[in-house]
């Protein structure tokens, strides 16, 4: 889903990091970047859709997750991963992440 990427970010430190992705068919879809992973060398994005309410993510929530690699102007880009095996360890690290990131604002919240 990343022949071409476009970020978007905002100046704001808390307006979120928005990339359109554009498919195999033209498509173009904004997402918002919600974890960088750098593994074995390579650096990875996880990506959800972005959504203006957060409860339309409940209906819509789609993991992203691609390679960073450098384009033939230098520029990074955000490619597929190739690999499935590559592919599903670097997305269960970010789910991972994502639980235990989950589970710590609960604790926070549960504390307060």
């Amino acid at each position: 889903m990343a022949d071409q990427i476009t970020n978007n970010q905002d100046e704001l430190m808390d307006a979120p990091e928005l990339y359109t992705l554009v498919d195999e068919e033209g498509n173009e879809k904004l997402f918002e970047l919600i974890d960088v992973l750098e593994e074995d060398g390579k650096v990875y994005f996880a990506l959800i859709p972005h959504v203006e309410n957060p409860a339309e993510l409940l209906e819509e929530c789609e993991l992203v997750v691609l390679a960073v690699q450098e384009g033939e102007d230098g520029a990074d880009i955000l490619v597929p991963i190739e690999s499935d095996d590559e592919y599903e360890r670097i997305a269960q690290i970010f789910i991972d992440r994502l639980e235990d990131e989950v589970d710590e604002e609960d604790e926070a919240e549960d504390a307060e």
